[in-house]
């Protein structure tokens, strides 16, 4: 579904030149939760925004269901992250004075669907992630798992084939965090679902593959593509 082929990312500030990724390659499966791990600095955050479009490479490739991004005009990498990608955020990016149902349908105002279609939408994600009773209420209102489904709501409304999450249980306590990876968890079974994450003891209970990384390159993939690939065609040879 998606492949990194040697993605290279470098930021410039004045005179100050940081090489953040140094040649990153990984393939990954149509439906995995893949965690990436890794200390401050490492590249994990601007990992992700290269997967989500919202950064881009410097050199190397992002192949999306065989297509090279090489050549990606603007208007592609919007069409991508509308309507194929949902991002989830550590700090829940919520409009205060919208309802929990207009944040949720705030993410198809750019599908071209009727304003019915939006709301049933809508109200279908918030349904899943289990806030049907409180799709009327202002994000304040809310407790911060809540937010955070509602977050996840808005990320699955389009039914995106990719979920990006940056640190989503970084402002959780222990328990609600335990909510939110069974959700994410549940949601990785039909779609690829990839986390940035500070905390192993979730990744490694959670997760279907991690992928550490340090100081811009991978040290460290516990279930990679080709491998597994391979084992399983020994497997069916056998």
């Amino acid at each position: 579904m998606l492949e990194l082929k040697n993605i290279t990312k470098k930021y410039v500030i004045g005179d100050v030149s940081q090489q953040v990724l140094k040649g990153i390659s990984i393939e990954l499966r149509k439906n995995e939760f893949t965690s990436i791990l890794g200390a401050s600095g490492s590249g994990k955050t601007t990992l992700l925004n290269i997967i989500g479009g919202l950064d881009k490479y410097d050199s190397g490739d992002l192949i999306i269901e065989g297509v090279s991004t090489k050549k990606y005009q603007d208007k592609d990498w919007d069409s991508y992250r509308n309507y194929r990608v949902g991002f989830i955020f550590q700090s829940y990016n919520l409009i205060p004075h919208q309802t929990v149902l207009s944040n949720v349908e705030i993410a198809l105002t750019l599908s071209g669907i009727s304003k019915m279609e939006r709301r049933k939408k809508a109200k279908e994600a918030l349904t899943k992630v289990g806030l049907k009773n409180h799709m009327n209420k202002r994000p304040n209102q809310l407790s911060g798992g809540q937010m955070q489904r509602v977050a996840i709501a808005r990320a699955l409304v389009n039914d995106p084939e990719i979920i990006l999450a940056d640190e989503p249980t970084g402002a959780l306590d222990s328990e609600t965090s335990i909510q939110i990876m069974d959700l994410l968890k549940e949601i990785a079974k039909e779609k690829l679902v990839i986390m940035v994450t500070h905390n192993p003891e979730l990744a490694n209970i959670y997760s279907t593959r991690i992928i550490e990384l340090k100081d811009g390159v991978i040290i460290k993939d516990s279930n990679p593509y080709e491998e597994n690939t391979k084992y399983e065609q020994k497997k069916k040879n056998s």
